[in-house]
C-alpha cells in the first residue's frame, strides 16, 4: 500500500514538472512552436515519457491552462476573501506579486498566456472559457453586489482591466529588480485604485481627426484586407488559430493569393503590429498636440482608442499575439510597445506638472492603460449592452478615470 502511495505521489510530481515545463515553452514560444520532444528535454526526459502521462500535445496544452486558471481562480477567491473591496485588490496584487518574485527566484510558474484557448477544438476550449469567465465574475465580485445592470456591468469592466493588467505586468516587470517589486505593488494599488486625474471622474475628451479609422465606403486594398481579416481573426482565435486557410476563406480568396502578399503568416503577424502600432502613435500624436491640459489630451487619445477597439472594423491587434512570435521579432515588438507605453507616460508626466494629473508613477500608469486599452478588445461584447457608445466608453475607462474603488453610483 505503501509502496502504491509512493509511486501515486512520484507519478503525480512528474506530471506536474511535465506542465510547469511546458507552461514555461508556451509563454517562451507558443503553443503551435511547444513540442513534447522540447518538454521532454526541459526536464531531462525522453518523449515517449512523456506520453506516458499526455498521449497528445493538445491534452497537454489543455492541462497547462487549467493550471493556470486553477491557480488565477485561488489568488481570486483568497482575495475575496478579505473584509473590503480595497483589502481585495491589495490581496489579489500582492499574490502575483509575490508569485512573481518566486518565479524570478528559480520556482517555476503557473501564469501562461491565455491568448491561444481559443485556437483549441471546441470542445477543449469550451470548459476552459467557462473556468475564465468564472475567475473573471470572481475578480468582478471584489467591488461587491448588485441588482443594477449598469453597476454589474461597471464590476465587470473593472474585472477585465484588472484581470489584464494582471496578465500583463510579467512582461514589462522584467525591466525591474525583484527589490522593487514592493514600490511597485504599492504604485499600482494606488494608480488602479484611484486613477489618473488629479479631479477624480474628469472625463471631457475633445474630437480627435486622422486616417487611423477604417473607411467603410471604399473598397479596401487587398493587402489592406488581409491586414483587417488577420488582426481580427488573431484577436479572436490566438495566433495558432488564425490559419492562413482561415484567413484566405475569410476575404474569399485563394492561399496563393496571400503568398503573393506575405512570404509567410509570421511578416503578416508582424505586419498587424506595424499597422497597430502605426495607428496608435498617430492618436497620441494628434492628441499630444491638442491646446489643453495634460489629462484632456489623454483622455482624447484613450476615448479615440477604446472607440477604435469597441466599434472600428480594424481594432487594434491585442498583445497576446507576441507570445507566438519569435524572440528576434518578440524582442522588436515589445520594444515598439514600451515606445508608445513612454510617450503615454510623458503625457503623465507632463499631467503632474501642469496640476491635470495627480502625483503617480507615470511609468508604472502607462503600462496599465496599454493593458486597459488591450483589454478594451476582449470588451466588445460588453460595450454592445450599451444603447448609447459614449456611455460604454466612459464607463469602462472610468477604471482610470475614477479607479476600481470609486462609488458606482457617481459614474
Amino acid at each position: 500500500m505503501a509502496g502504491k502511495s509512493a509511486e501515486t505521489k512520484r507519478f503525480g510530481e512528474r506530471r506536474d514538472a511535465i506542465i510547469h515545463a511546458a507552461s514555461a515553452l508556451i509563454n517562451e514560444v507558443g503553443v503551435q512552436a511547444t513540442t513534447l520532444s522540447e518538454v521532454a528535454r526541459a526536464i531531462g526526459l525522453n518523449a515517449t515519457s512523456i506520453t506516458y502521462y499526455f498521449a497528445r500535445k493538445e491534452q497537454l496544452v489543455v492541462a497547462v491552462y487549467e493550471e493556470t486558471l486553477s491557480l488565477m481562480e485561488r489568488i481570486a477567491r483568497d482575495a475575496l476573501a478579505e473584509k473590503d473591496p480595497a483589502a481585495r485588490l491589495r490581496r489579489f496584487l500582492a499574490e502575483h506579486i509575490a508569485l512573481r518574485h518566486r518565479i524570478r527566484s528559480g520556482e517555476r510558474g503557473l501564469i501562461t498566456a491565455l491568448s491561444e484557448i481559443r485556437s483549441l477544438d471546441p470542445e477543449k476550449q469550451a470548459p476552459l472559457l467557462s473556468h475564465y469567465r468564472t475567475v473573471v465574475e470572481t475578480i468582478g465580485s471584489f467591488f461587491g453586489d448588485s441588482d443594477d445592470a449598469e453597476i454589474r456591468a461597471l464590476y465587470l469592466a473593472r474585472a477585465h482591466v484588472l484581470m489584464e493588467a494582471i496578465m500583463w505586468w510579467p512582461v514589462w516587470s522584467l525591466r525591474y529588480s525583484t527589490r522593487d517589486f514592493a514600490r511597485i505593488e504599492e504604485r499600482m494599488f494606488d494608480i488602479l485604485a484611484y486613477g489618473l486625474p488629479a479631479s477624480a471622474g474628469a472625463w471631457e475628451p475633445r474630437e480627435l481627426s486622422g486616417d487611423w479609422r477604417t473607411s467603410e465606403e471604399l473598397n479596401p486594398g487587398q493587402n489592406s484586407a488581409f491586414l483587417r481579416a488577420a488582426t481580427v481573426m488573431i484577436n479572436q482565435r490566438g495566433y495558432r488559430g488564425a490559419s492562413v486557410n482561415r484567413i484566405a476563406k475569410s476575404l474569399n480568396v485563394t492561399k496563393g493569393s496571400f503568398y503573393h502578399h506575405h512570404e509567410a503568416k509570421d511578416d503578416l503577424v508582424l505586419a498587424c503590429f506595424e499597422h497597430s502600432y502605426d495607428r496608435l502613435s498617430q492618436v497620441q500624436i494628434v492628441g499630444r498636440d491638442l491646446d489643453a491640459d495634460y489629462w484632456t489630451r489623454l483622455t482624447s487619445v484613450l476615448h479615440e482608442l477604446v472607440d477604435l477597439q469597441f466599434h472600428d472594423a480594424t481594432p487594434l491587434l491585442r498583445t497576446t499575439a507576441l507570445q507566438a512570435l519569435e524572440a528576434e521579432h518578440k524582442d522588436d515588438v515589445v520594444t515598439r510597445s514600451n515606445r508608445l507605453a513612454r510617450r503615454f507616460a510623458g503625457m503623465l508626466i507632463d499631467g503632474v506638472a501642469d496640476g491635470s494629473v495627480r502625483p503617480i508613477d507615470p511609468l508604472i500608469a502607462s503600462q496599465v492603460i496599454m493593458s486597459t486599452l488591450n483589454s478594451a478588445y476582449e470588451a466588445r461584447r460588453w460595450a454592445e449592452r450599451f444603447d448609447d457608445p459614449e456611455i460604454a466608453i466612459r464607463t469602462y475607462v472610468s477604471t482610470l478615470s475614477r479607479g476600481l474603488l470609486a462609488d458606482p453610483e457617481k459614474i
